[in-house]
């Protein structure tokens, strides 16, 4: 078994050949030297929160190599030959393979700005990326940096740099921040920043970044891009395979390509969706499952990927920020019938000291009472984290909104309620629902 890439996906795949089967050779190619690192956690090791790099390291090279897979650092796969069964590598080397797995992953979006190749200009995506940004800091003690873009990263970022003593403007060409969850939650991301002394521009875009890092009519010492990736797919295009929603590969359930023993997954392919289908969501929990189940098929499992509903959840200095299933015009687009009831609770007993009020956001089917989605937003103690978990258990699992309500989950003062927030957000939807339908029965009458 081959597998091409070394993050979460490939990894995955390759530990669970390995796990099945310790006599199946296993070799993993990577572009890079870094395997198994964490590329969600490069925000806090720019902070220094995380003192030493190594430590993003899932597992060691030599802990991967303990488990019975080769790897093959720097080397970079330049052709897939189908009918061959071959990987080409650098230097024209041919690596054969009965079963190949695909996790090349993403790649960062470049937005049309021009003068994104300037010097002190940034991408964020790879640990080189990450030594360059973290050199630049220590070389040239920028005063001032610019984040164009305010998702997850640019949020993470935003901290970590104004962690460091650095003055952050934040641009966003949405109308608000965090535009993954909706505008109302987004502007308590906004207000939390600004608290922190981050300057935060909505409805900016970027054109052009100028020689010396001049935006607009101002000047900065370092210009960070992160807005979004996109699947990196070419490799496997080139190869004959299909592509699918937003140029991602298409798979199976089982992360099977269109060609003949070839598997892909992680974020260079289509996402399945439980509530809406053939999506592309690249997150990195998705991408360990989907690896897992390529690995375990490519040795002739039957392994299917249960699915993804979107779960995420974002510290914002000491704030949280989560989301799960679908908000209102997402559940409209996919045919339900939404109601979004916004609500408020505490996150433990208020008698108990250090008690946070949690806001929620939850969306459900208007006929069925089916729970479609759920945000969230409170202190960073305040258990946001799990408590979306509980609502993507129950999403998952196809609840109503109301049955939410009947989950035994654990109480103690210090911790929560006898009604969970949760619960409560729930019994909040449920009441709305009812008030709307005597006003309806009147119409109808």
């Amino acid at each position: 078994m081959l597998v091409i890439g070394g993050s979460d996906a490939g990894i995955s795949a390759a530990l669970r050949a390995c796990e099945l089967d310790p006599e199946t050779d296993v070799t993993v190619v990577l572009e890079d030297a870094y395997p198994n690192f964490s590329i969600c956690g490069i925000p806090y090791y720019v902070s220094r929160e995380v003192s030493d790099w190594r430590n993003l390291a899932h597992r060691s090279v030599a802990e991967l190599e303990a488990t019975g897979m080769q790897l093959r650092l720097d080397t970079v796969a330049r052709r897939i030959d189908v009918d061959a069964h071959e990987v080409v590598v650098d230097g024209g080397e041919a690596i054969d393979y009965e079963k190949l797995v695909v996790g090349t992953g993403a790649v960062p979006i470049q937005p049309p700005i021009e003068g994104l190749d300037l010097d002190g200009v940034y991408l964020l995506h790879s640990m080189g990326d990450t030594f360059a940004i973290v050199r630049a800091i220590e070389e040239r003690s920028p005063a001032t940096a610019l984040i164009v873009g305010a998702g997850y990263i640019g949020l993470e970022m935003a901290e970590a740099l104004t962690t460091r003593g650095i003055a952050v403007t934040q641009m966003e060409q949405l109308p608000e921040v965090l535009p993954t969850v909706d505008p109302e939650l987004g502007a308590l991301v906004h207000a939390e920043l600004a608290a922190r002394g981050v300057e935060v521009l909505t409805g900016t875009a970027v054109d052009a970044i100028r020689p010396g890092l001049l935006v607009g009519e101002r000047t900065f010492d370092l210009v960070l891009v992160v807005v979004g990736v996109r699947p990196n797919a070419e490799l496997a295009a080139d190869a004959g395979a299909t592509l699918g929603v937003k140029g991602a590969i298409a798979v199976d359930r089982q992360m099977r390509t269109n060609l003949p023993d070839v598997f892909a997954a992680g974020d260079c392919v289509v996402t399945h969706h439980r509530l809406l289908g053939e999506s592309y969501l690249p997150l990195g929990t998705t991408a360990h499952k989907q690896g897992r189940v390529a690995g375990e098929n490519a040795l002739g499992g039957s392994r299917e990927f249960a699915g993804s509903l979107g779960t995420q959840v974002v510290k914002i200095f000491e704030q949280a920020a989560a989301r799960t299933g679908l908000r209102d015009h997402e559940a409209v687009a996919a045919g339900f019938d939404p109601v979004t009831v916004e609500s408020e609770a505490d996150d433990h007993k208020a008698y108990y000291p250090g008690s946070h009020r949690i806001r929620m956001r939850y969306t459900g089917d208007r006929s069925t009472g089916r729970l479609l989605g759920v945000q969230l937003f409170g202190h960073r103690h305040a258990e946001i984290a799990k408590r979306i978990d509980i609502a993507a258990a129950a999403i998952f699992n196809g609840m109503t909104v109301d049955a939410i309500s009947d989950l035994d989950l654990s109480y103690t003062p210090p911790l929560g309620s006898p009604w969970d927030a949760v619960q409560h957000g729930a019994q909040a939807w449920k009441r709305a629902v009812e008030r709307e339908r005597p006003a309806e029965a009147g119409r109808s009458g």
